[in-house]
């Protein structure tokens, strides 16, 4: 028979074997944290801590309304979850701050038995799954794109030809003061030859790949950027050097973050911008999988590009439609280079996001790694 002295030491022996509650919500994937009667973080987990962009010691220091306008439809669900007593969620929410800006959040609320008046939040940034719906819309658009310049390059090409050799022609016979005309109707004919060419990139061609460094793939495009289209835009380059390769196409990726940056350095330099800057950055995110086109294998894509400028940002009226055909707020873009990217991206098996307010533009890209199977099929 067990006496009480060696049963009490085998429970605590067992309790201490058992994981504590905040190791168990320190390793859920999802942002978790805990506010007291007066809305003080009292508990954030790591994933928590990344989703904020704060330190759990610096929460620690702060209230909700610290990070939140007390405005705010959150607040109203924190007290509806201390009046019910019972669990609140609440979806699409936005945060606008000058210390947390996220759009669309997801937001389930509960009471701690354990302690009245404290709330555990859970938040899920529901940005990357519209993204995706996005995305697969655009790329909708982009195979309507594919057959509307199939069917210009075959209607209009032929013509076209026709009508820039005959303006030639006759710009050796007229008058020295209608020549301009004819050189005006050649030049019309090549501006519309180029936009059908431009739209024959979308077709429907499979994508050879080999392992791609990202790295030198940024770096190549920053230099051309540098001696080319943005020679008085300061760089930044925020590199992990550990990320394995990508497994695409180097043709097409060095085309994708062109654009990026062409698009983010014309951005930085409006408005007499005194100090246009483009911050280049890649990382590694566990966690992010996608289907593949066409299949219903699952892609790992945890590599991550952004490419971020400070610009006066996307104006509101069009940032849903950023990546479809024919969308742009350039006077004279045609509107198909960001179709293009999100083409490009998606097959890959990728998928990119924007994130934008006034000096503040980020365009984020995740792309598949290399695997060893991947490898043993490239070598």
């Amino acid at each position: 028979m067990i006496n009480p002295v060696t049963r009490a030491a085998l429970a605590l022996r067992e309790r201490r074997r058992a994981p504590d509650m905040a190791q168990i919500m320190s390793a859920l994937p999802v942002p978790v944290v805990l506010l007291d009667t007066d809305n003080r973080f009292r508990f954030v987990n790591h994933a928590a801590e990344q989703f904020l962009g704060i330190s759990a010691s610096g929460l620690s220091q702060l209230r909700l309304r610290d990070l939140v306008p007390e405005d705010n439809p959150l607040f109203l669900l924190v007290e509806q979850v201390r009046k019910s007593d019972a669990s609140v969620s609440d979806h699409d929410l936005s945060v606008d701050s000058p210390r947390l800006n996220k759009q669309g959040m997801a937001v389930q609320g509960s009471p701690l038995p354990e302690e009245p008046g404290a709330v555990v939040l859970v938040l899920q940034d529901a940005s990357a799954a519209r993204a995706l719906d996005r995305q697969l819309a655009f790329r909708g658009a982009a195979r309507s794109v594919t057959g509307m310049a199939a069917i210009l390059a075959h209607e209009v090409k032929n013509p076209l030809s026709g009508i820039r050799g005959a303006a030639q022609l006759l710009e050796t016979s007229v008058d020295p003061r209608d020549r301009e005309l004819t050189v005006l109707i050649r030049d019309e004919a090549d501006r519309i030859r180029a936009l059908v060419d431009r739209m024959e990139v979308f077709g429907e061609k499979p994508i050879m790949r080999t392992a791609v460094n990202i790295h030198r793939v940024l770096e190549h495009v920053r230099k051309l950027a540098q001696s080319g289209f943005a020679p008085h835009v300061r760089f930044q380059e925020i590199y992990d050097p550990s990320l394995p390769p990508v497994w695409g196409n180097r043709d097409q990726l060095v085309q994708v973050i062109l654009n990026l940056v062409k698009n983010a350095a014309e951005a930085a330099t409006q408005e007499e911008q005194p100090n246009p800057e483009i911050i280049l950055t890649t990382g590694f995110q566990h966690g992010m999988r996608l289907a593949v086109p066409g299949s219903r294998a699952r892609l790992d894509v945890p590599l991550l590009v952004a490419v971020r400028d400070n610009g006066p940002g996307i104006p509101d009226d069009i940032r849903p439609h950023l990546f479809e055909p024919f969308v742009t707020s350039k006077p004279s873009g045609s509107g198909l280079g960001l179709a293009l990217v999100a083409k490009i991206i998606g097959d890959h098996g990728g998928l990119i996001e924007v994130d934008s307010r006034p000096g503040r533009t980020e365009f984020r890209l995740h792309l598949p790694v290399l695997t060893d199977e991947e490898a043993d099929f490239g070598a």
